[in-house]
């Protein structure tokens, strides 16, 4: 009798023990007193996905933080002295390897130097971009710097012509839609003799594929709902005409080799 009248006290006493745990479990500060406070910033980049998408330019990316950029407009950092308006273009032209930056409504474009991979860079873009977006900082320094960097070619002036003023409705409503599809952008730089000057930015900024762009696309518009147009010229930087200058360069040089005879592995082939 006292062994059972023992072990039910012993069995009471562990019964009322588990009560006390899970009454203490409930009552503590850290479930029913101050609630715990959840970071902001964490939670909303636990939210953000970073997408990215190719551009007909191999050496450019265009990245869509799923959130406003530009919102409205576009602007292009090509050196260290420009981008020092926006403390995200500055931070993005230092990562080894880039060579351009470009911020368009809903997206931003980074062009890098050929010689860099994009599988050692993306990371660190990544990184970047996820911590200014939601830090919640300002694109740009001063509303004046980001007027100044967004494009002003397209506003119609009372000074156009009518036919100038049609070249940028064009181009605002129909071809710069179109081109930001890619990461890219177009200015217009001018009207003279029938040519419609423009400068291609971001991704299309040293494409291969700008030419056929300007002709089969931009041209060929023009010249369907303009008469007095008759071609599109880009207009190009020092440096972009360097390059291209070398380029053709070496493709004489190629094409005059091809020209001597077989191609230079031929001597190693012949028996």
């Amino acid at each position: 009798m006292n062994s059972f009248t023992a072990t039910l006290r012993r069995a009471h006493q562990i019964s009322n023990l588990r009560k006390f745990r899970v009454t203490s479990q409930l009552m503590s500060p850290t479930v029913v007193g101050t609630p715990r406070i959840i970071n902001p910033l964490r939670q909303f980049a636990r939210s953000m996905f970073i997408q990215t998408e190719s551009t007909p330019n191999e050496d450019s990316l265009k990245f869509i933080p799923g959130h406003p950029v530009m919102g409205t407009g576009s602007a292009e950092f090509t050196d260290t002295r420009s981008a020092l308006a926006s403390p995200l273009a500055i931070r993005l032209m230092g990562i080894e390897g880039v060579k351009s930056v470009f911020f368009g409504p809903d997206f931003v474009t980074v062009s890098k130097v050929s010689d860099n991979r994009w599988n050692l860079m993306k990371p660190e873009i990544y990184s970047t971009l996820m911590e200014f977006f939601t830090s919640k900082q300002q694109l740009f320094r001063s509303e004046e710097e980001r007027n100044q960097a967004g494009p002003q070619d397209t506003r119609i002036l009372d000074t156009d012509s009518e036919t100038v003023a049609m070249i940028k409705e064009l181009l605002e409503t129909r071809v710069r839609p179109a081109i930001m599809e890619d990461g890219g952008d177009i200015e217009y730089r001018g009207f003279e003799d029938g040519t419609v000057k423009v400068k291609l930015k971001g991704s299309c900024r040293g494409c291969d594929s700008s030419t056929v762009t300007l002709k089969n696309g931009i041209e060929n518009m023009m010249r369907h709902y303009i008469p007095e147009v008759e071609r599109v010229e880009q207009i190009l930087d020092q440096e972009e005409e360097i390059a291209l200058d070398e380029f053709s360069k070496f493709e004489a040089r190629l094409e005059k080799t091809q020209k001597k005879g077989d191609s230079p592995m031929a001597q190693y082939m012949s028996p």
